[in-house]
């Protein structure tokens, strides 16, 4: 059953709950008060791990695209799409909360800063392949469309990543990730940030799965569906005619 949650998701999920819970009493008590930024820097440990996971997300939406174009089968279909739903709430929840950072630090909640404009380009690819497996006549050919979208929307991680690098911006430098160089934090921040990292990640990972398990289940009920209305709607056999008939009869004897 999808809503059953076995014992290892149990464990998973309390296991995660709890990390989340510990990430919080990181971020708002155990770690220090950065000395320039105050208080308002401590919403940097939850818009890093999103916009990470964001990215991350992206990538396994165009691997699992990539995968279904190639084998056709609905199972990478399915990983694709929910990685995609979950990854638009944690994409807007990284816009949001890049934009409470903002505020007090730029002044402005949104600025067309190139690491911004990348990353709502991001957001706009993540709505485009959900309205367009939601508007899309159904079927192989639209879950085709959306795949050809997901990988074209993958060339734009790297330009996320690496804007501070290509263009002049006021965004911070990268605190996590290959190109990412001493971030200047202390080693109560840099743990707090690790560990919310692994917190949400964990918790990303966990809604992925479950998303995934209802996709399945909907697929097999749409089969099923299926299966039951040709069965109900099956034409009838003809019924035969006379000359059918009489063809059917051998032909009498003239002796």
């Amino acid at each position: 059953m999808v809503g059953a949650v076995g014992p290892k998701r149990a464990v998973w999920l309390v296991i995660t709950a709890g990390l989340v819970l510990f990430t919080m009493w990181m971020i708002f008590e155990w770690a220090p008060t950065e000395r320039n930024l105050g208080e308002i820097q401590r919403a940097l440990y939850i818009h890093v791990p999103l916009a990470w996971i964001s990215m991350v997300a992206v990538f396994i939406v165009a691997s699992a695209s990539v995968m279904y174009l190639i084998t056709g089968k609905r199972k990478w279909d399915s990983v694709a799409l929910a990685t995609a739903e979950t990854g638009v709430l944690v994409g807007t929840l990284m816009l949001v909360t890049g934009a409470i950072w903002a505020k007090p630090i730029w002044n402005v909640w949104w600025t067309w800063d190139a690491k911004l404009t990348t990353t709502a380009i991001l957001w706009f690819l993540y709505v485009a392949y959900l309205m367009l497996r939601a508007f899309a006549p159904p079927g192989n050919q639209a879950y085709r469309m959306a795949a050809v979208v997901a990988i074209l929307g993958a060339i734009d991680v790297p330009l996320v990543y690496y804007a501070a690098d290509l263009w002049r911006t006021a965004h911070p430098e990268l605190l996590i990730g290959p190109a990412a160089e001493s971030s200047g934090l202390s080693s109560e921040m840099s743990i707090t940030l690790l560990v919310s990292v692994v917190a949400f990640t964990s918790l990303y990972a966990y809604m992925v799965v479950d998303r995934y398990r209802v996709r399945q289940s909907e697929n097999e009920l749409g089969e099923l569906k299926r299966d039951v209305r040709n069965l109900l709607y099956r034409p009838a056999a003809e019924p035969a005619t006379a000359a059918t008939m009489r063809g059917a009869v051998p032909a009498a004897s003239g002796d």
